[in-house]
């Protein structure tokens, strides 16, 4: 297994270990990663899986380091689970991945990925936020995303694109199309944001605290939704403080590291 000087590598990890980075002011943060669960991992008949490679990442907010020489790599039909306290980074990881964060330094690649588009132009995020317009119907706003997103090209990411109305069918808040969206509960907000995962097609999907808001079965559903696009060969960035029922897991957790914390090359040796 490898890693870099101060970041993690998690190809080919298979039991827990950990390295340190530098995060929030001038304190020191650590990650505890953990390779793949002991599930199968899915063979799938595509020649060019795809590769999410993220090298020495470094990200500032706010005038302070939030981490540095932050460095893994995921590939298609696997997700990242990202954990840690509040404020701890994970959000501002899903941010810049999503090109709403710019790096301080570091360098993200989708190998196997469209060589014209940036990563975030590859993405979905699936936010806090539930970027919907209150004043127009469920269904002109997942028309407006529809012709916003443009989905990934067939050979790069085989995914079937649904229509909106068929879209917003399969998450139940069909019979709310034609009502403004301000009038939706914050479940069917939660709803209408996820829709547009379905209507355009993209292989990376960044999903910050994905079940929020959602009842019991709305959650399966959600669950069903990315387990299907890991089989499809998909991949997916998530940040939870919960359990997620996926497939080929790998988890990332973050915590702030104690002043007593031997020195990253003490650790790596």
């Amino acid at each position: 297994m490898s890693q870099g000087a101060c970041g993690l590598d998690l190809k080919g990890a298979t039991s827990p270990w950990r390295t340190l980075i530098q995060v929030k002011a001038h304190n020191r943060a650590c990650i505890d990663a953990a390779g793949p669960t002991n599930k199968t991992w899915i063979t799938f008949a595509r020649s060019n899986l795809l590769k999410l490679i993220a090298e020495n990442l470094t990200i500032d907010r706010g005038g302070r380091r939030v981490f540095q020489d932050l460095t893994f790599s995921l590939s298609g039909g696997a997700a990242l689970v990202v954990t840690g306290a509040n404020g701890i980074g994970k959000s501002s990881l899903l941010r810049t991945l999503a090109g709403l964060v710019p790096l301080a330094a570091g360098a993200l690649t989708l190998e196997g990925g469209d060589a014209d588009r940036l990563l975030h132009e590859q993405a979905h995020y699936f936010g806090h936020q539930d970027a919907v317009k209150p004043a127009l119907s469920v269904l002109e706003n997942l028309r407006f995303w529809k012709s916003f997103t443009e989905p990934a090209r067939q050979e790069i990411f085989p995914g079937k694109p649904l229509a909106p109305l068929d879209a917003l069918d399969t998450l139940g808040i069909g019979h709310t199309s034609h009502l403004p969206a301000g009038y939706l509960s914050a479940g069917q907000k939660r709803r209408l944001s996820l829709s547009r995962l379905l209507v355009t097609p993209r292989p990376l999907w960044l999903m910050d605290e994905p079940t929020s808001a959602l009842d019991v079965a709305s959650e399966q559903q959600l669950l069903g939704l990315m387990n299907a696009h890991l089989g499809a060969g998909g991949l997916i960035v998530t940040a939870t403080h919960t359990d997620l029922a996926l497939e080929n897991i790998t988890s990332l957790h973050l915590r702030t590291a104690t002043p007593t914390e031997p020195a990253p090359e003490e650790m790596l040796s």
